[in-house]
């Protein structure tokens, strides 16, 4: 895009979102663009963090990302890293099995499913008991064309509460720190929700849904089959740090953004403490923080399109992460805990089982585990300490095993950390850009409106910049 005069963009938010959007914008305005990203934290990346930990490092948020989109085509997570010259730094699970935690038992989590929901109710392998006759065909779709609903409500009509309780809660959990009865179909497992306004059961929807699918992913493995996630050796904070560096864009860290309004033809920005506040006025904004703040500042810019924004909950969680010496450890990636099982821990990633790059010589294992259920905060309220030994008691009765004294451990903790999807969230973010179309230089994005996961936020803020980037020129 050409540009005659220097035009400047303020990015609030220094998350995957927030740089993918300055990244965009620098490719695309070039050199004389000033950008400049306002982060309140004392660093960029926001759930994308590598720490050192013990004699290596360990991530504490995200630590992977879907190589493929749905239609088979290269992610936009996976092209970002490329476009930043990391591409030769990916690395692919050396394995993808995981369990579920039933029964006092880790069974296999079944094959066929689309985020726990099955294509066979009858193939679930002891892990659940469908009800198979409640899945009848009533003569029409099961959704209506604009319709949603919570995911559970739909699988405990057709398939009965075990199949909710034992498998689609706890997958979709893993993802959301939410419960199924909670979070919109449409969202979380869109492919489900777009056969369901076509089909007529459950099952033939998971089936036509999981064949478009197959479709998708043959078209994009044209030449081989290709692994789903990738990450980068070295950790994702490499991401950030290419993608930082890329876009070229001054970075103010620790400067709360306090109040956004019109100012002339363009935004003036108020920013810092409330003590020594500055402004800064530029023609266009990319808005990449959580819903909360978002709703904030959008409260003197468009009241509707703020309470829109507003009503997105959170969930907190905390990752307990220890480096456990030579512990009897079952060949999985990890494993999900169902939440009627009664365990405070609801997943376990084994990073040195899973990665091959981060396999210790010296038989250490790097286990992580999520603690921290929607809605359910007491178990937060304990101490590191605390979380410790509670996680280290669950994990050793869930993998019969005793686990050894950790050589290193410790807790990160993410308030307020996983948005939570209710059901008619789609049409709440078409209707906040529908009245923010009114302010063509203001855009938003993120995990606040189009999903969790760095595909899906890298997505975000490139879609930002380009709205942004129409309306300039």
């Amino acid at each position: 895009m050409d540009v005659t005069r220097s035009v400047e963009i303020a990015v609030i938010g220094g998350g995957i979102a927030g740089l993918a959007a300055a990244l965009r914008l620098r490719e695309r305005l070039g050199p004389r663009a000033g950008i400049t990203i306002f982060e309140q934290s004392a660093r960029l990346g926001g759930k994308l963090r590598t720490d050192a930990f013990g004699e290596g490092y360990l991530e504490a948020g995200a630590e992977s990302f879907l190589m493929r989109d749905p239609d088979g085509s290269p992610s936009p997570a996976a092209e970002l890293v490329r476009r930043v010259g990391l591409g030769d730094a990916i690395r692919h699970p050396a394995t993808s099995q995981a369990a579920l935690a039933v029964d006092n038992a880790l069974r296999p989590i079944p094959r066929g499913t689309l985020m726990g929901v099955p294509a066979d109710p009858a193939s679930l392998d002891g892990v659940a008991r469908p009800d198979l006759d409640r899945d009848r065909d009533l003569g029409g779709p099961l959704l209506a064309p604009d319709e949603d609903m919570a995911v559970g409500a739909l699988v405990r009509a057709r398939f009965g509460d075990e199949v909710v309780d034992r498998l689609v809660d706890p997958l979709l959990g893993g993802v959301y720190a939410g419960r199924a009865d909670d979070l919109s179909l449409a969202t979380t497992v869109p492919a489900l929700a777009r056969a369901a306004r076509v089909e007529s059961t459950l099952a033939a929807a998971v089936r036509a849904a999981m064949a478009a699918g197959a479709r998708s992913a043959a078209r994009g493995a044209a030449g081989g089959a290709r692994p789903v996630f990738g990450t980068i050796d070295g950790g994702l904070s490499r991401l950030v740090a290419a993608v930082a560096e890329a876009a070229g864009a001054r970075v103010r860290l620790g400067l709360p953004v306090r109040s956004l309004s019109r100012a002339g033809g363009g935004w003036r920005l108020v920013v810092g403490s409330t003590r020594d506040p500055s402004t800064v006025d530029v023609d266009a904004v990319v808005l990449a923080v959580p819903a909360r703040p978002a709703a904030r500042l959008l409260s003197e810019v468009d009241r509707a399109a703020a309470e829109q924004v507003g009503v997105l909950d959170y969930a907190s969680v905390a990752l307990v992460r220890m480096a456990v010496p030579e512990p009897a450890l079952p060949a999985l990636s990890g494993l999900l805990v169902p939440a009627v099982e009664g365990y405070a821990v609801k997943a376990l990633t084994i990073f040195s089982t899973k990665w091959d790059h981060l396999r210790r010589a010296d038989g250490v294992a790097l286990l992580r585990a999520s603690v921290g259920r929607y809605g359910d905060t007491a178990v937060l309220q304990r101490t590191d300490s605390e979380l410790i030994t509670l996680a280290r008691d669950e994990l050793g009765r869930l993998l019969d095993t005793v686990l050894p004294e950790p050589v290193t451990a410790d807790v990160v903790r993410w308030g307020g950390g996983l948005p939570q999807y209710q059901p008619g969230h789609l049409g709440r973010v078409a209707a906040v850009r529908a009245a923010l179309a009114a302010h063509p230089t203001l855009a938003v994005a993120g995990a606040a409106y189009d999903g969790v996961g760095i595909p899906a936020c890298v997505r975000s803020g490139e879609a930002a910049a380009e709205h942004l980037l129409d309306s300039l020129a």
